[in-house]
């Protein structure tokens, strides 16, 4: 057995990003223990997708001494799961984001989660997400004075065959909203470009899907240097829509996540496409993503998405979130 396989390993959660974790598990390690632990009821989709076996708690999971363990529960149950596994030397990859907010990292045992602990922060695994990544550590447009990212989809065409309002997304008690489920492009752009020191936002309910919680977000994220970034975040957008923009002194830089392509805009009006793969297949970053944990989890060294950078998406989610509470800029806070 190599250095990068497993025997046994736990999902907690049973709904779609769980399946998706626990059919990537068997498909890679056909002959592991694959378990699962859900309080939602779906035991049928789980077994169905490979599941060995379906358990009541994480204590019972213990005693089979998983290798690794993968948090998709609700956010607001993340870090609660996490703890005993953390505390009994399982290494954690939990789903994004890493909690609903950030009061509740404060009630776990804090010290243990600087150990081996990931944030399923899947994006970072695309090679387009890596290659506009490069494109702006090498300056290709030059210095960046203003970026864009937006991301929106109709909630009900999320999963057409349920009722999106009984979805985690939908509720509020289950960390639902567009802020927290569309938290992909916090990531990335404080991956581009952070930290940052200010926000500006504005949180909304348009009502048109009769669900409690944000289905629209618009943020400005500010550095000190005076770069400042648009987000725009939605649940409303019939044609789904996922792109990125830089603007730099010598050109722009233009990624079309739907189209799965990258391009460069040169001053001079000539457009090169530099990455284009539309027939990529997305289940590939999150086996990416999986196997880099696992390394990472038995080897040490790095995980591109740590506890760290977890924490400071959710300091510009509590700046976005206190920006729209008092109509005006929010400090973005460092550390815990």
């Amino acid at each position: 057995m190599s250095a990068e396989e497993i025997k046994c390993a736990l999902v907690v959660g049973s709904g779609s990003i769980a399946q998706r974790h626990i059919r990537n598990l068997r498909g890679r390690f056909p002959d592991a223990t694959v378990l699962c632990v859900t309080s939602s009821g779906r035991v049928a989709e789980a077994t169905e997708v490979g599941a060995s076996a379906i358990l009541p708690d994480i204590s019972t999971a213990l005693k089979h001494r998983p290798d690794l363990a993968i948090i998709a529960s609700p956010a607001p149950y993340h870090l609660k799961n996490a703890d005993p596994l953390l505390a009994a030397g399982v290494p954690v990859l939990i789903e994004k984001p890493l909690c609903s907010a950030l009061s509740e990292l404060e009630q776990t045992s804090r010290h243990q989660y600087d150990a081996r602990l990931g944030v399923a922060y899947n994006l970072r695994f695309l090679p387009a997400t890596r290659t506009v990544k490069k494109l702006l550590e090498e300056g290709v447009v030059g210095a960046i004075s203003t970026a864009f990212a937006e991301v929106g989809q109709y909630l009900p065409d999320w999963r057409p065959n349920s009722d999106y309002r009984k979805g985690v997304s939908a509720r509020k008690e289950l960390g639902g909203g567009a802020l927290l489920e569309l938290s992909h492009e916090l990531d990335y752009l404080n991956w581009f470009f952070g930290p940052f020191s200010r926000a500006l936002g504005v949180i909304r309910n348009t009502g048109a899907l009769g669900i409690d919680v944000d289905d629209n977000v618009d943020a400005m994220l500010e550095q000190p240097n005076g770069l400042l970034v648009h987000v725009h975040l939605d649940f409303l957008q019939r044609q789904t829509c996922r792109r990125f923009k830089a603007i730099g002194e010598l050109g722009t830089i233009v990624w079309d996540l739907m189209a799965n392509e990258v391009c460069v805009m040169h001053a001079d009006g000539g457009n090169e496409t530099v990455y284009s793969e539309p027939k990529y297949d997305r289940n590939q970053m999150y086996v990416d993503q999986m196997m880099s944990f696992i390394k990472f989890s038995k080897n040490g060294g790095a995980f591109d998405s740590n506890l760290q950078s977890a924490i400071e998406v959710m300091h510009l989610i509590e700046a976005i979130r206190a920006s729209n509470a008092t109509h005006t800029w929010a400090n973005v806070e460092s550390g815990l």
